[in-house]
C-alpha cells in the first residue's frame, strides 16, 4: 500500500507538471503512454494466441497522435483509413503469419488505444478564452484537460469507497465482481459535484459542468469496464508491471480511453459557446 501511494504522488506530480506544460511535452509524454499500451496490448492478446501486427500499430500511433497535435483532421481520417486497410490486407499478404482474427484484433486495438489518445492531445490543444482563476490564468484546453482527469479519478475513488462502504448489489458481476450498483450511483453523485465544483472553480457554467460530471462517471465506467472484457479475455489480472502497485498504462488509463473523447466533444459542441 506505501508503495503505491508514494507511485501515486509521485504520478500526480508528473501528470501536473506534462498537463500544465502542454505543447510538444504533453504530445510527446501521450505518444509514450500510447506506445506502451500497444505493447501490453499486443502482450495481453498473445495469451490468446493473436500475432498483432506490432510495427503497423506504433507507426500509427505516431502518425495519428502527430495529426491530432497539428489540428489535421482530414489527416487523422486518412491515416485511419490507411491503417485499417494496412492490417485487413496482412491477413493476404502475410497470410502464413497473420490471419483474419489477427489483423481484426490489431485494428481493433489501434482504434482502441490512438483515436482516444488522440483526442486526449486535441483536448489539450483546444482553442478558447483563457480561464482566470484564484491560481492564475489557464488555458482553456489545460482546464478540459484537468476537468476530464479528476472527472475520472473522483469516478473512480467515489466507486470505489460509495461501493465498499455500502455495496450490496453487483454491477457487473461476470466481468467485473466488485464494482456494485451503489459505488456506480456513487460515482455519479459524487463526479457531478466535484466537475460542478471544478466549473465553479474556472468559471464554468455549473449546470452544464454537472452535466458533463455525471456522463463523465458513465463514461469512466464503461471504459472501466471494457478492460476488464479485454482482460478477462486475455486471462490476465493487469495490464503490465509498468507502474508499481498500479499495474500498466491500460490499467491506469483505461477510463481516459473513454472520458477523453466524451469531453473533448462535450467542450466543443456544448462548453465553448457557454464560456
Amino acid at each position: 500500500m506505501l508503495t503505491r501511494i508514494i507511485v501515486g504522488i509521485i504520478g500526480i506530480i508528473l501528470a501536473a507538471f506534462v498537463i500544465e506544460t502542454g505543447g510538444i511535452v504533453f504530445a510527446a509524454f501521450t505518444l509514450v503512454l500510447a506506445i506502451i499500451g500497444w505493447f501490453e496490448y499486443a502482450s495481453a492478446l498473445a495469451k490468446k494466441g493473436a500475432n498483432i501486427t506490432l510495427t503497423a500499430g506504433i507507426l500509427f500511433l505516431i502518425l495519428i497522435l502527430c495529426c491530432a497535435f497539428w489540428g489535421n483532421a482530414e489527416e487523422i481520417i486518412g491515416v485511419v483509413s490507411a491503417a485499417l486497410l494496412a492490417v485487413m490486407s496482412a491477413a493476404v499478404l502475410l497470410r502464413s503469419r497473420v490471419d483474419f482474427v489477427d489483423s481484426c484484433y490489431s485494428a481493433a486495438g489501434m482504434f482502441y488505444i490512438g483515436i482516444p489518445f488522440a483526442h486526449l492531445i486535441m483536448l489539450r490543444e483546444l482553442d478558447g478564452a483563457a480561464v482566470e482563476t484564484s491560481l492564475g490564468m489557464f488555458p482553456f484546453g489545460c482546464a478540459m484537460v484537468w476537468v476530464m482527469f479528476i472527472g475520472t479519478w473522483a469516478s473512480d475513488t467515489f466507486a470505489y469507497f460509495v461501493g465498499s462502504a455500502i455495496g450490496r448489489h453487483k454491477l457487473c458481476p461476470n466481468i467485473s465482481p466488485n464494482k456494485t450498483v451503489e459505488g456506480f450511483v456513487g460515482s455519479l453523485v459524487g463526479t457531478s459535484a466535484s466537475v460542478a465544483a471544478l466549473g465553479a472553480f474556472f468559471s464554468f457554467p455549473v449546470v452544464t459542468m454537472a452535466i458533463l460530471g455525471f456522463f463523465t462517471a458513465i463514461f469512466a465506467t464503461v471504459g472501466d469496464l471494457v478492460e476488464s472484457v479485454l482482460k478477462r479475455h486475455a486471462g490476465i489480472k493487469d495490464s503490465g508491471r509498468l507502474i508499481p502497485g498500479h499495474g500498466g498504462v491500460l490499467d491506469r488509463f483505461d477510463s481516459v480511453l473513454f472520458t477523453a473523447p466524451f469531453v473533448y466533444y462535450f467542450a466543443v459542441l456544448l462548453l465553448i459557446a457557454e464560456v
